[in-house]
């Protein structure tokens, strides 16, 4: 298998999760004088960072990428007036505790609000980590009904929170229901899971996931240094336990909005066996502007990575319109022609709506 090599632990990052502000400090990724306002973040919005993560940061690199998408940022209280509680229009769309319909043919299904990591650009980041709003198990079985009425419906995308949070037994007993549906052509696990806590992928774990409908694993990883050696054994337990992996990365400034960075890793999960499948215009969450490029600035990325890399290689670029109207290839949006920063997105339906361009 290819490799890359790991980055080992810096000294200080200690191997339990981090949670507060002094686990922070202690960990060397704060100063003694930011815990309180750091608490004041996750207060707001849920701070997470397993250990074998952490270990990835340099304490001493004040860019460094994997910190800036995990580490709390007191900014992250500060919304600016373009930014949204529901920038993806989720609720708009849930017909029903836990479930999202926005397209015709497929549905988002949230058994968990949990994740083992917090992603501090996460456009659902007002209700991870939180108890409230997580479906019950009579809520998933009315869930599981509304599929069923609707034969049109031949996806379920798991996600949340992740999905792999969830116990052995509970993935089992979800995906044994949603293969008990006769017209369902395949079942797609929305993930960060394998790449910041690889040791969860077990046998029994795969054994959880085996299924008569496939089941597709879309990995969120946004950097070539979080895809170390643990992690490639643990792709490769997915891939040869019969789950085909596919890849989903924010473009985020600061982290990977450059063609060197994006050709890596691009790359690195070609050599894993992840097929690059998404990559995102970063959404409008509250508190997120510091992670967001023009998309005039991505396009032009995008258009370098191009001639760069091989089409396998190749995800696509794609931006969530505002309000729920589902996602548009990025590169095919036109722009407004007044020679100001908005843009006229096509969603699938043929309708079009404005979007005004403001970088972080």
């Amino acid at each position: 298998m290819s490799s890359t090599s790991s980055v080992p632990p810096f000294p200080g990052i200690k191997p339990a999760t981090l949670r507060t502000g002094a686990d922070l400090a202690k960990a060397g990724l704060a100063a003694d004088s930011d815990i309180n306002a750091l608490d004041a973040v996750g207060a707001e919005y849920s701070i997470s960072i397993p250990g074998g993560l952490a270990a990835l940061i340099d304490p001493a690199d004040p860019d460094d990428p994997i910190a800036r998408q995990f580490v709390p940022d007191p900014a992250e209280l500060v919304a600016r007036d373009d930014e949204l509680d529901d920038p993806i229009g989720d609720e708009t769309h849930s017909p029903v505790r836990g479930l999202v319909h926005r397209y015709p043919d497929r549905v988002l299904l949230m058994p968990t609000l949990s994740c083992p990591v917090y992603c501090r650009y996460c456009f659902r980041r007002d209700q991870v980590g939180r108890a409230a709003g997580t479906p019950t198990a009579d809520d998933l079985e009315v869930a599981y009904r509304y599929i069923e009425d609707r034969p049109d419906i031949r996806e379920v995308i798991l996600t949340g929170g992740d999905p792999l949070s969830l116990s052995d037994a509970r993935l089992a007993r979800i995906i044994a229901r949603l293969d008990t549906i006769p017209y369902l052509n395949n079942i797609r696990i929305h993930t960060r899971v394998p790449v910041v806590l690889p040791d969860r992928i077990t046998d029994g774990l795969i054994a959880a996931l085996q299924s008569d409908t496939p089941v597709w694993m879309a990995l969120h990883t946004n950097h070539a240094r979080e895809l170390t050696d643990e992690v490639a054994a643990a792709c490769d337990r997915l891939t040869r336990g019969g789950i085909p992996l596919l890849s989903q990365t924010v473009l985020l400034k600061g982290v990977n909005d450059s063609v060197d960075v994006l050709t890596d890793l691009m790359r690195r999960l070609i050599a894993l066996k992840i097929k690059p499948y998404y990559l995102h215009h970063p959404d409008r969450a509250r508190g997120t502007a510091k992670f967001r490029l023009t998309l005039t600035e991505g396009r032009a990325l995008v258009a370098a990575l191009r001639g760069n890399i091989s089409g396998l290689c190749q995800p696509t670029y794609v931006v969530d319109i505002p309000g729920g109207h589902g996602k548009t290839p990025a590169q095919d949006v036109t722009p407004a022609g007044d020679g100001t920063d908005r843009w006229n997105l096509r969603d699938f339906r043929g309708e079009t709506h404005e979007y005004v361009d403001n970088s972080g």
